[in-house]
């Protein structure tokens, strides 16, 4: 069975981005890219909500994408991506999709199909709806050494606990927190 993975950065005081919606305290650098190109290559689904995938639309098939990094441009540029939203009537980045089904049907019927891991960037509206339909195989939190005081939360909506096991921890040069979890 495929696994769904969150892989998320977020400030220490749990914010996916400011208040405005900048992302430009993100702590990415060439370690954290490396993390990046080994997860792409462990997944073949990329799961977004529309704001997300707005954003993502909005910047990696551009040629500033392709200068910063040929090899994670060319991953999500190629890979199966399946947004989710209430709005959009289309999706026009490559090898997107609108999902057809509610949420929860369409990714469990993605776990069962055969392939690789799928991941889930942002979405934080997602990833707490299928955490608490406990779909969530594995968290990915990178916590930025920032507090931002306001901001969108990564995890909204919460109504159960969600009980975490944690697998590993990873320590970025840059100060960059990676923890793993595992419900």
């Amino acid at each position: 069975m495929r696994r769904i993975i969150v892989s998320n950065l977020m400030s220490l005081d749990g914010f996916m981005e400011g208040p405005n919606g900048e992302l430009d305290w993100f702590v990415v650098d060439e370690e954290f890219f490396g993390y990046a190109r080994e997860m792409l290559g462990e997944v073949d689904t990329i799961l977004f909500g529309r704001t997300t995938y707005q954003h993502m639309a909005g910047y990696w098939p551009t040629p500033a994408a392709a200068e910063n990094d040929p090899f994670i441009t060319e991953k999500m540029n190629t890979l199966p991506k399946i947004v989710f939203s209430k709005t959009l009537q289309k999706v026009e980045w490559a090898n997107s999709r609108l999902a057809k089904k509610a949420l929860t049907d369409e990714v469990w019927e993605l776990k069962q199909q055969h392939g690789k891991d799928i991941v889930i960037f942002g979405s934080g509206s997602i990833v707490s709806a299928l955490g608490q339909a406990q779909l969530i195989d594995e968290y990915r939190l990178f916590v930025n050494p920032i507090i931002l005081g306001h901001g969108a939360p990564m995890f909204r909506q919460v109504r159960d606990r969600i009980r975490l096991k944690l697998l590993k921890t990873r320590i970025f040069n840059s100060g960059l927190v990676g923890l793993y979890y595992r419900p």
